[in-house]
Protein backbone atom coordinates (compact mmCIF):
# COMPACT_ATOMS: atom_id res chain seq x y z
CA UNK A 1 0.00 0.00 0.00
CA UNK A 2 1.08 3.67 -0.64
CA UNK A 3 1.59 6.43 1.53
CA UNK A 4 -1.14 8.32 -0.77
CA UNK A 5 -4.10 5.55 -0.27
CA UNK A 6 -3.56 5.12 3.73
CA UNK A 7 -3.73 9.34 3.92
CA UNK A 8 -5.02 11.55 0.78
CA UNK A 9 -2.84 15.28 0.58
CA UNK A 10 -6.21 16.87 1.15
CA UNK A 11 -7.22 15.26 3.98
CA UNK A 12 -7.19 17.18 7.57
CA UNK A 13 -3.60 17.10 9.34
CA UNK A 14 -2.88 18.50 12.51
CA UNK A 15 0.15 19.86 14.02
CA UNK A 16 0.79 20.85 17.53
CA UNK A 17 3.47 22.67 18.46
CA UNK A 18 3.43 23.61 14.95
CA UNK A 19 5.68 27.18 15.78
CA UNK A 20 8.34 25.84 17.11
CA UNK A 21 12.27 24.55 16.17
CA UNK A 22 10.79 20.96 14.85
CA UNK A 23 7.08 22.13 14.27
CA UNK A 24 7.60 24.34 11.58
CA UNK A 25 9.90 21.82 9.82
CA UNK A 26 7.36 19.29 9.82
CA UNK A 27 4.68 21.52 8.56
CA UNK A 28 6.97 22.43 5.93
CA UNK A 29 7.54 19.11 5.08
CA UNK A 30 4.52 18.01 4.35
CA UNK A 31 3.60 21.39 2.40
CA UNK A 32 7.18 20.45 0.09
CA UNK A 33 5.01 17.07 0.16
CA UNK A 34 1.94 18.46 -1.57
CA UNK A 35 -0.35 18.10 1.21
CA UNK A 36 -2.88 21.25 1.46
CA UNK A 37 -5.07 21.62 4.60
CA UNK A 38 -2.93 21.69 7.79
CA UNK A 39 -4.13 22.96 11.04
CA UNK A 40 -1.36 24.77 13.22
CA UNK A 41 -1.87 24.43 16.60
CA UNK A 42 -0.22 27.07 18.15
CA UNK A 43 -0.79 29.01 21.50
CA UNK A 44 -2.69 32.23 22.15
CA UNK A 45 0.37 34.38 22.60
CA UNK A 46 3.00 32.35 20.03
CA UNK A 47 4.69 33.97 17.42
CA UNK A 48 3.60 33.08 14.03
CA UNK A 49 5.86 34.56 11.89
CA UNK A 50 7.47 31.52 10.33
CA UNK A 51 4.05 30.08 9.94
CA UNK A 52 2.62 33.39 8.59
CA UNK A 53 5.76 33.03 5.69
CA UNK A 54 4.89 29.34 5.18
CA UNK A 55 1.28 30.65 4.08
CA UNK A 56 2.78 33.18 1.70
CA UNK A 57 4.99 30.91 0.02
CA UNK A 58 2.46 28.48 -0.49
CA UNK A 59 -0.75 30.58 -1.19
CA UNK A 60 -3.09 28.18 -2.98
CA UNK A 61 -3.42 25.57 -0.03
CA UNK A 62 -5.37 25.53 3.18
CA UNK A 63 -2.85 26.46 6.01
CA UNK A 64 -4.89 27.61 9.24
CA UNK A 65 -3.59 28.53 11.94
CA UNK A 66 -5.51 27.56 15.14
CA UNK A 67 -5.16 29.25 18.32
CA UNK A 68 -6.19 27.74 21.59
CA UNK A 69 -4.93 25.66 24.73
CA UNK A 70 -4.44 22.05 25.07
CA UNK A 71 -5.53 21.90 28.61
CA UNK A 72 -8.91 23.06 27.25
CA UNK A 73 -10.56 19.93 26.13
CA UNK A 74 -13.02 22.40 24.20
CA UNK A 75 -9.61 23.57 22.23
CA UNK A 76 -8.64 19.78 21.40
CA UNK A 77 -11.97 19.09 20.18
CA UNK A 78 -12.12 21.87 17.78
CA UNK A 79 -8.97 20.86 16.58
CA UNK A 80 -9.19 17.18 15.50
CA UNK A 81 -12.47 18.17 13.76
CA UNK A 82 -12.11 16.59 10.32
CA UNK A 83 -8.59 16.03 11.02
CA UNK A 84 -7.32 12.14 9.92
CA UNK A 85 -3.32 12.67 11.13
CA UNK A 86 -2.45 14.00 14.64
CA UNK A 87 1.14 15.08 14.69
CA UNK A 88 1.88 16.03 18.34
CA UNK A 89 4.90 17.82 18.78
CA UNK A 90 3.73 20.62 21.50
CA UNK A 91 5.60 19.81 24.85
CA UNK A 92 6.46 21.45 28.09
CA UNK A 93 9.83 22.64 28.96
CA UNK A 94 8.53 23.39 32.54
CA UNK A 95 11.53 23.01 35.28
CA UNK A 96 8.81 21.47 37.79
CA UNK A 97 7.40 17.91 37.90
CA UNK A 98 4.00 19.36 38.39
CA UNK A 99 4.54 21.95 35.67
CA UNK A 100 5.89 18.91 33.24
CA UNK A 101 3.35 16.36 33.89
CA UNK A 102 0.45 19.21 33.17
CA UNK A 103 2.31 20.19 30.06
CA UNK A 104 2.68 17.15 28.83
CA UNK A 105 0.81 14.23 29.99
CA UNK A 106 -1.93 16.16 30.39
CA UNK A 107 -2.77 18.02 27.51
CA UNK A 108 -1.63 14.61 25.39
CA UNK A 109 -4.55 13.15 27.05
CA UNK A 110 -6.97 16.03 26.18
CA UNK A 111 -5.90 15.75 23.13
CA UNK A 112 -5.96 11.99 22.42
CA UNK A 113 -9.52 11.91 24.06
CA UNK A 114 -10.41 14.45 21.75
CA UNK A 115 -8.95 12.21 18.86
CA UNK A 116 -10.67 8.90 20.40
CA UNK A 117 -14.27 10.59 20.31
CA UNK A 118 -14.17 12.34 16.83
CA UNK A 119 -13.35 8.73 15.41
CA UNK A 120 -11.73 10.29 12.46
CA UNK A 121 -7.99 10.39 13.31
CA UNK A 122 -6.23 7.43 11.80
CA UNK A 123 -2.65 7.93 13.06
CA UNK A 124 -1.70 9.99 16.51
CA UNK A 125 2.08 10.98 16.12
CA UNK A 126 3.91 11.44 19.45
CA UNK A 127 6.92 13.21 19.07
CA UNK A 128 8.55 12.00 22.62
CA UNK A 129 12.64 12.28 23.04
CA UNK A 130 15.96 10.33 23.98
CA UNK A 131 15.70 11.49 27.02
CA UNK A 132 13.13 8.99 28.28
CA UNK A 133 16.09 6.21 27.99
CA UNK A 134 18.85 5.07 30.98
CA UNK A 135 21.83 3.42 30.16
CA UNK A 136 22.82 2.92 33.96
CA UNK A 137 22.72 -1.09 33.32
CA UNK A 138 24.54 -0.65 29.70
CA UNK A 139 28.40 -0.70 28.97
CA UNK A 140 30.23 2.09 27.81
CA UNK A 141 30.06 2.12 23.81
CA UNK A 142 26.54 -0.27 23.75
CA UNK A 143 24.15 -0.11 21.20
CA UNK A 144 20.96 2.10 22.30
CA UNK A 145 18.12 1.18 20.38
CA UNK A 146 13.92 1.22 20.44
CA UNK A 147 14.01 -1.71 22.67
CA UNK A 148 16.38 -0.44 25.30
CA UNK A 149 14.90 0.34 28.99
CA UNK A 150 13.55 3.78 30.06
CA UNK A 151 14.51 5.61 32.99
CA UNK A 152 12.51 4.13 36.27
CA UNK A 153 11.36 5.54 38.13
CA UNK A 154 11.08 8.22 35.77
CA UNK A 155 11.87 10.98 38.17
CA UNK A 156 15.46 9.76 39.43
CA UNK A 157 17.23 12.01 36.78
CA UNK A 158 15.70 15.26 38.36
CA UNK A 159 14.83 16.37 35.14
CA UNK A 160 11.08 17.44 34.85
CA UNK A 161 11.14 17.03 30.86
CA UNK A 162 12.32 13.80 30.91
CA UNK A 163 9.83 12.66 33.27
CA UNK A 164 7.02 14.53 31.00
CA UNK A 165 8.04 12.55 28.55
CA UNK A 166 8.36 9.21 30.10
CA UNK A 167 4.53 9.55 31.59
CA UNK A 168 3.39 11.07 27.75
CA UNK A 169 4.30 7.81 26.56
CA UNK A 170 2.67 5.85 29.30
CA UNK A 171 -0.95 7.30 28.06
CA UNK A 172 -0.04 7.28 24.56
CA UNK A 173 0.24 3.70 25.16
CA UNK A 174 -2.25 3.28 26.74
CA UNK A 175 -5.00 5.02 24.45
CA UNK A 176 -3.67 2.69 21.80
CA UNK A 177 -4.06 -0.42 23.87
CA UNK A 178 -7.16 0.62 25.21
CA UNK A 179 -9.04 3.15 22.98
CA UNK A 180 -7.76 1.36 20.09
CA UNK A 181 -5.93 4.21 18.74
CA UNK A 182 -3.16 4.43 16.00
CA UNK A 183 -0.16 5.63 17.52
CA UNK A 184 3.44 5.51 16.48
CA UNK A 185 5.91 7.08 18.88
CA UNK A 186 9.06 8.88 17.75
CA UNK A 187 12.47 9.53 19.73
CA UNK A 188 14.81 12.06 18.17
CA UNK A 189 18.28 12.47 19.51
CA UNK A 190 19.76 15.85 19.82
CA UNK A 191 18.10 18.23 17.28
CA UNK A 192 19.98 20.84 15.78
CA UNK A 193 19.86 23.16 12.66
CA UNK A 194 19.03 26.73 12.22
CA UNK A 195 16.94 28.29 14.83
CA UNK A 196 18.87 26.36 17.54
CA UNK A 197 21.26 29.07 19.37
CA UNK A 198 23.23 26.25 21.51
CA UNK A 199 25.47 23.76 21.80
CA UNK A 200 23.66 20.41 23.25
CA UNK A 201 24.53 19.23 26.59
CA UNK A 202 25.91 16.05 25.35
CA UNK A 203 28.34 17.88 24.15
CA UNK A 204 29.35 20.27 27.58
CA UNK A 205 27.84 22.33 30.05
CA UNK A 206 28.68 25.89 30.49
CA UNK A 207 28.78 26.58 34.10
CA UNK A 208 30.19 28.34 37.08
CA UNK A 209 31.59 30.16 34.41
CA UNK A 210 33.67 28.11 32.39
CA UNK A 211 32.44 25.80 29.76
CA UNK A 212 33.30 21.92 30.68
CA UNK A 213 33.76 19.49 27.93
CA UNK A 214 31.67 16.27 29.05
CA UNK A 215 31.22 14.38 25.71
CA UNK A 216 35.30 13.70 24.89
CA UNK A 217 34.88 11.03 22.20
CA UNK A 218 31.63 9.91 22.60
CA UNK A 219 29.11 9.87 19.17
CA UNK A 220 26.93 12.30 19.20
CA UNK A 221 22.86 11.66 18.81
CA UNK A 222 22.53 13.80 16.21
CA UNK A 223 19.37 14.32 14.13
CA UNK A 224 19.29 17.58 11.57
CA UNK A 225 15.98 19.31 12.05
CA UNK A 226 14.70 18.87 8.05
CA UNK A 227 15.84 15.01 8.90
CA UNK A 228 13.78 14.79 12.15
CA UNK A 229 10.82 16.75 10.55
CA UNK A 230 10.82 14.02 7.44
CA UNK A 231 11.28 10.92 9.75
CA UNK A 232 7.72 12.50 11.75
CA UNK A 233 5.89 13.26 8.80
CA UNK A 234 6.28 9.41 7.57
CA UNK A 235 5.31 7.93 10.51
CA UNK A 236 2.02 9.52 9.93
CA UNK A 237 1.62 8.23 6.35
CA UNK A 238 3.04 5.38 6.49
CA UNK A 239 0.80 2.08 7.13
CA UNK A 240 0.98 -1.00 8.81
CA UNK A 241 3.15 0.59 11.62
CA UNK A 242 0.84 1.17 14.39
CA UNK A 243 2.23 0.71 17.81
CA UNK A 244 5.78 1.09 16.45
CA UNK A 245 8.55 3.41 18.02
CA UNK A 246 11.30 4.97 16.36
CA UNK A 247 14.69 6.43 17.64
CA UNK A 248 15.83 9.51 15.04
CA UNK A 249 19.40 9.78 14.35
CA UNK A 250 21.19 10.56 11.35
CA UNK A 251 23.61 8.91 9.59
CA UNK A 252 27.43 10.65 10.05
CA UNK A 253 27.57 10.91 13.79
CA UNK A 254 30.66 13.23 14.92
CA UNK A 255 32.13 12.51 18.20
CA UNK A 256 31.70 15.42 20.46
CA UNK A 257 34.91 16.60 20.54
CA UNK A 258 34.63 16.85 16.50
CA UNK A 259 31.79 18.91 16.89
CA UNK A 260 32.66 20.98 19.56
CA UNK A 261 36.12 21.94 16.95
CA UNK A 262 34.00 22.69 14.33
CA UNK A 263 31.34 24.65 16.24
CA UNK A 264 34.88 27.08 17.42
CA UNK A 265 36.08 27.29 14.03
CA UNK A 266 32.77 28.25 12.52
CA UNK A 267 30.98 29.97 15.30
CA UNK A 268 32.74 31.42 18.10
CA UNK A 269 36.26 30.29 19.72
CA UNK A 270 36.78 30.13 23.75
CA UNK A 271 38.00 28.29 26.90
CA UNK A 272 36.84 24.81 27.26
CA UNK A 273 37.93 21.79 29.98
CA UNK A 274 38.01 18.38 29.02
CA UNK A 275 36.59 15.92 32.08
CA UNK A 276 36.96 12.42 31.90
CA UNK A 277 33.66 10.36 31.84
CA UNK A 278 34.92 8.86 35.04
CA UNK A 279 35.86 11.93 37.24
CA UNK A 280 32.42 13.37 35.37
CA UNK A 281 30.82 10.47 37.52
CA UNK A 282 32.51 10.96 41.02
CA UNK A 283 31.47 14.93 41.35
CA UNK A 284 28.39 14.03 39.92
CA UNK A 285 27.90 10.98 42.90
CA UNK A 286 29.83 13.65 45.42
CA UNK A 287 26.65 16.52 44.21
CA UNK A 288 24.26 13.92 45.04
CA UNK A 289 25.36 12.90 48.25
CA UNK A 290 25.78 16.85 49.36
CA UNK A 291 22.40 17.33 47.85
CA UNK A 292 20.59 14.73 49.88
CA UNK A 293 23.12 15.64 52.91
CA UNK A 294 21.62 19.64 53.23
CA UNK A 295 18.64 17.85 52.29
CA UNK A 296 17.76 19.67 48.95
CA UNK A 297 19.00 22.78 49.81
CA UNK A 298 21.34 21.99 46.93
CA UNK A 299 19.19 20.44 44.42
CA UNK A 300 20.57 16.99 43.14
CA UNK A 301 21.19 19.09 39.38
CA UNK A 302 24.19 17.16 38.47
CA UNK A 303 23.77 13.34 39.30
CA UNK A 304 24.76 9.75 38.57
CA UNK A 305 21.77 9.20 36.32
CA UNK A 306 22.31 12.25 34.40
CA UNK A 307 25.78 11.50 33.97
CA UNK A 308 25.71 8.31 32.80
CA UNK A 309 22.27 9.56 30.11
CA UNK A 310 24.23 12.39 28.51
CA UNK A 311 28.30 11.20 28.73
CA UNK A 312 28.80 7.70 28.80
CA UNK A 313 28.55 7.20 25.53
CA UNK A 314 26.64 4.79 23.38
CA UNK A 315 26.23 3.77 19.95
CA UNK A 316 22.79 4.25 17.77
CA UNK A 317 21.09 2.86 15.09
CA UNK A 318 18.62 4.49 12.73
CA UNK A 319 18.12 1.15 11.13
CA UNK A 320 14.43 0.16 12.24
CA UNK A 321 13.51 3.84 11.00
CA UNK A 322 14.60 3.12 7.20
CA UNK A 323 13.25 -0.59 7.06
CA UNK A 324 10.04 0.42 8.25
CA UNK A 325 9.87 4.13 6.85
CA UNK A 326 11.66 4.21 4.30
CA UNK A 327 13.37 6.94 5.26
CA UNK A 328 17.04 8.54 4.83
CA UNK A 329 18.73 11.73 5.73
CA UNK A 330 17.68 14.77 3.45
CA UNK A 331 21.00 16.80 4.51
CA UNK A 332 24.14 15.41 5.32
CA UNK A 333 26.35 16.51 8.09
CA UNK A 334 28.54 18.68 6.34
CA UNK A 335 25.69 20.52 4.75
CA UNK A 336 23.50 20.53 8.34
CA UNK A 337 26.66 21.76 10.02
CA UNK A 338 27.50 24.52 7.65
CA UNK A 339 23.72 25.87 7.59
CA UNK A 340 23.39 25.69 11.40
CA UNK A 341 27.08 27.51 12.38
CA UNK A 342 25.87 30.23 9.69
CA UNK A 343 22.96 31.13 11.64
CA UNK A 344 24.64 30.61 14.97
CA UNK A 345 27.37 33.13 13.91
CA UNK A 346 24.43 35.75 13.07
CA UNK A 347 22.68 35.18 15.64
CA UNK A 348 25.24 35.69 18.79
Amino acid sequence: MSDSHFVQPAEGVLITGSNGFIGASVVETLLERGFSNLRCFVRPSASTNRLENLRTRYPHVRLEIFKGNLLSRQDCERAVRDVRVVYHLAAGFDKSFAGAFMNSVLTTRNLLEAAVCGGQVKRFVNVSSFAVYTNREMKRGALLDETCAIENPPYIRGDAYAYGKIKQEEIVLSYARTRGISCVILRPGAVFGPGQRSVTGRVGIDTFGIYLHMGGSNRLPLSYVDNCAEAIVLAGLVPNIDGEIFNVVDDELPTSRTFLRLYKDNVKRFLSVPVPYRLAYVLCALWERYSAWSEGQLPPAFNRSRCSAEWKGNRYTNEKLKRLLGWSPRVGLEEACKRTFEYQRSNR
